[in-house]
């Protein structure tokens, strides 16, 4: 298991119930032991785009996914984009946030793609102590975050993925029905 710190991908268990995380990725973005912890679910997307929620991203038709159940009222990026002030390094190569007017406009100069960079609504959050209990519980399944999971072709199949590619038990996961009475 992974130290919990920013960067790391939280993969939930195959049986996991909870509506808000089942099948999900999530992103750690920070992590702090005396205060908490906060992601973004990788692989739930919405059936918006940025210029449906964003005036001033009239024809940026780029994605936007549910981030988690906290704060549906808040939008957060990622980005590969060291470069963009006021992001924060998730990893060397994935950052969050940093100055939303010159993303748009970097997006409509062309110059930052689509692929380079993730919208979430809300967001994941765990107070102090919650996101160590769900782990003794093994809700939760670690490992560190990459670029190929992060910015996915297809973010349907993240968590999937992210089990293949840890090899082992962790890729017969990824045939386990939602219900395990059906196993």
């Amino acid at each position: 298991m992974e130290q919990v710190q920013s960067g790391i991908l939280l993969i939930s268990d195959p049986f996991l119930k909870d509506p808000n995380f089942m099948r999900t990725v999530v992103l750690l973005c920070e992590h702090q032991e005396s205060e908490g912890s906060f992601g973004l679910v990788l692989n739930k997307p919405m059936n918006l785009n940025l210029e449906d929620i964003v005036d001033q991203a009239a024809g940026l038709s780029i994605p936007v996914f549910n981030g988690g159940p906290v704060q549906k009222d808040s939008l957060h990026f990622i980005h590969r984009q060291p470069e963009l002030l006021g992001g924060s390094p998730i990893t060397s190569d994935i950052f969050w946030g940093g100055d939303f007017q010159k993303v748009l406009d970097l997006l409509h100069a062309q110059v930052l793609q689509a692929y380079d960079i993730r919208f979430f609504v809300g967001y994941s959050g765990w107070e102090k102590d919650q996101l160590a209990g769900e782990l003794t519980e093994k809700s939760w399944i670690t490992r560190p975050a990459n670029t190929q999971l992060v910015f996915p072709k297809n973010s349907q199949q993240v968590w999937k993925q992210a089990l293949a590619d840890m090899g082992g038990e962790y890729s017969q996961m990824i045939n386990y029905p939602i219900d395990p009475q059906l196993n």
